[in-house]
């Protein structure tokens, strides 16, 4: 399925033709953006070169005025990476199992169904902040009535609001002394018992796997859910080509996930002086790995500007590259597969009564990345 008025605009493509990097300041310090598919790619698996070992400075912008501990196992190179990401990948792997495929089905039919009685929803804090602390919960194995605290924190847990991270930090510490006193079947005990290299886990390691859990895929997963959500209200006509054939469903969520990337790219930090494309970067420098970029580069997909629900193959990075490739991502692909089956399944209409896109205004670029407000109309299939 593919409408040439469908079209997203791509703030890189100059650059990525001319250069394939774009040196762009953040905080104070010019980073060397990779765009293009293949580079980015290479970048990702040259872990030597291109290092995790960075606490703090993984995320663009860094965090060290946000959280006091290293996230795990985002924050580290391999080998240690692989061991580490080995003691929670069961819980994220949860996403794949009947049991949690069946709740979150639940859990969205049960949030259309009241949404259709209103006369309208804000769909980013009122339908997609729920919709993933709620989901989050299967995935971690907790009580549901846990996701009522989490939705507190808002769409960014260090920067939406006050707290800065701050509450998170008194609410873990407060999870895993519950579970050491009482362990039991959930994400929180089970890091008190795990093992890495012979030892038990010290309290700032539990800390650091939980943080990068609560703050790692909530905001991504909420502008997805946002954003297919703006979709199918911009183009109605989706909702009956996914309802002809349920089996299209699965390319067009990667389609979304392609176009509506929230995270628009991740640092890496180069231990040496090492060349970008002919842009120097100094010892203990960082470089961008752009995704938002690589997803549309001309020469791995066609027409990439276009929104095409049938797209295949979608070699996309929405979830990274490589030995990180994002822990969440069979939670994200549920949440939007599940998403887009209820919504062809139970909605006639999506009308958008009201919206304000989030815009990323950098010195070098302006990107639309998800919605600030969205207020909508939720109309049931007659």
């Amino acid at each position: 399925m593919s409408d040439e008025d469908q079209k997203m605009t791509d703030p890189f493509r100059e650059a990525r033709r001319d250069k394939g990097v774009l040196q762009c300041p953040f905080q104070g310090e010019t980073l060397p953006m990779v765009l293009r598919h293949a580079d980015v790619r290479e970048t990702a698996k040259d872990w030597k070169t291109f290092s995790s070992d960075a606490p703090f400075r993984v995320p663009i912008p860094s965090e060290e005025d946000v959280r006091s501990m290293r996230q795990l196992p985002i924050e580290t190179n391999p080998p240690e990476h692989g061991e580490y990401r080995k003691l929670v990948e069961p819980f994220f792997k949860r996403s794949k199992t009947p049991e949690v495929t069946e709740k979150v089905t639940t859990l969205i039919d049960a949030l259309l169904s009241k949404a259709i009685e209103r006369e309208s929803i804000e769909v980013v804090r009122e339908f997609a902040l729920p919709l993933q602390s709620r989901a989050l919960t299967y995935l971690l194995n907790v009580p549901e009535a846990e996701a009522d605290t989490w939705i507190k924190w808002g769409i960014h847990v260090f920067r939406d609001g006050d707290s800065k991270g701050g509450e998170l930090e008194v609410y873990l510490n407060n999870q895993f002394d519950k579970a050491e006193a009482n362990p039991g079947d959930d994400f929180f005990s089970a890091l008190t018992r795990a093992t890495f290299q012979e030892r038990s886990l010290t309290r700032e390691e539990m800390m650091g796997f939980a943080n990068l859990t609560f703050a790692g895929g909530r905001d991504t997963v909420i502008q997805s859910v946002a954003c297919a959500l703006a979709y199918l209200g911009e183009y109605p006509e989706t909702l009956e080509y996914l309802r002809e054939d349920p089996k299209r469903i699965i390319h067009a969520s990667e389609e979304m996930f392609r176009v509506f990337m929230p995270l628009p790219h991740i640092g890496r930090v180069c231990p040496e002086a090492t060349d970008v494309m002919g842009v120097p970067v100094p010892p203990g420098g960082r470089v961008s790995l752009c995704w938002s970029s690589a997803n549309f580069d001309e020469t791995v997909f066609d027409k990439p500007e276009e929104i095409k629900l049938d797209r295949k193959p979608n070699p996309h990075l929405s979830f990274g590259f490589g030995t990180h490739l994002c822990l969440g991502a069979p939670h994200a692909r549920l949440i939007m597969r599940t998403l887009l089956e209820q919504c062809s399944q139970k909605l006639g209409k999506i009308s958008i009564l009201n919206c304000e896109k989030h815009i990323e205004n950098e010195a070098e670029y302006q990107r639309a990345n998800g919605y600030t407000t969205l207020e909508v109309k939720f109309e049931a299939l007659q």
